[in-house]
């Protein structure tokens, strides 16, 4: 149903949204972290890397899209953010910092967390690359994801949205209130209407998390 409810002239995005029982604001109940879906997302990722010295060789070489340090300040602080995602060696940070006012609130900032700071850049640039996305609890504990493309076969978009789930019942904060963890899952296509998924089958151990089987 989402896939029909694709009709613009692009290859539309499917997307889902997941309502969990947490408030990001209190501690131990967010979620920040990277996923790798089997299937990629079907999307070109512009990659912009800090870093210096033989990492700037290594980072080219991987295929990331800007490469660069104080070069690289300067067009962030003019407002030309040309890229999707951040990555940066440790030995970058205190140059990315400057910029951490621009980056964070459009979720760019280098994390460790997310795999984005780290010493090894060429493995960075490979994962985000090959389908890795990076999920964040948002206002009302919920998450937005893209999990395909619309011209991606069902059986992609499914080992997708598996991943996906399975990914935040890994994660689930040692803060998360007793009872109820996941609270509603919906999917669209990026101008589709919003489809209400069984939640009875969004839980690891469900019907959905077993070969061969259908939403």
């Amino acid at each position: 149903m989402a896939k029909t409810g694709a009709t613009a002239k692009f290859d539309e995005t499917i997307e889902v949204a997941v309502r969990l029982n947490l408030d990001p604001r209190k501690p131990n109940q967010a979620i920040r972290r990277s996923v790798m879906l089997p299937h990629g997302t079907g999307k070109s990722v512009r990659i912009a890397v800090f870093a210096k010295g033989d990492n700037i060789d290594l980072a080219k070489k991987a295929g990331a899209d800007i490469v660069g340090g104080e070069e690289l300040v300067d067009e962030i602080l003019k407002g030309n953010i040309e890229f999707d995602r951040c990555i940066a060696s440790p030995d970058m940070m205190p140059l990315v910092g400057r910029v951490a006012r621009i980056l964070g609130p459009k979720g760019l900032m280098p994390n460790p967390k997310l795999g984005t700071v780290t010493p090894d850049v060429t493995k960075a640039i490979e994962a985000s690359k090959k389908g890795q996305i990076q999920i964040r609890t948002e206002k009302n504990g919920i998450i937005h994801a893209p999990i395909g493309k619309a011209s991606f076969t069902d059986e992609m978009i499914l080992d997708n949205l598996k991943m996906l789930m399975m990914s935040l019942q890994d994660a689930k904060p040692e803060g998360a209130p007793k009872g109820k963890y996941l609270m509603g899952v919906s999917m669209s296509s990026t101008q589709g209407k919003s489809l209400r998924l069984d939640i009875n089958r969004m839980n690891p151990g469900s019907r959905l998390f077993m070969r061969n089987t259908e939403i």
